[in-house]
């Protein structure tokens, strides 16, 4: 990389971030940002997770399933 001063420069480029998955059906996992695991303990909290149960671990469709399937357990 060219630096304003006209000096050819090394660009560290970094590691891709992966989205993260469900952990049933290892669905990507909507509304939750990418990143690498230095930079998720300096992301707020609203960045990793949705306002739901599991949210963050499971799909929508997977916490649906197991509400359901804990209700017709009883």
């Amino acid at each position: 990389v060219r630096t304003p001063g006209g000096r050819l420069t090394y660009q560290h480029v970094k590691k891709r971030a992966k989205a993260p998955h469900c952990a049933q059906c290892k669905r990507v996992l909507p509304g939750i940002k990418p990143a690498r695991p230095c930079e998720l303990h300096r992301m707020s909290k609203r960045l990793k997770t949705v306002n739901r149960a599991y949210g963050g671990q499971y799909c929508h469709a997977c916490v649906k399933d197991r509400i359901l399937r804990a209700f017709l357990i009883e």
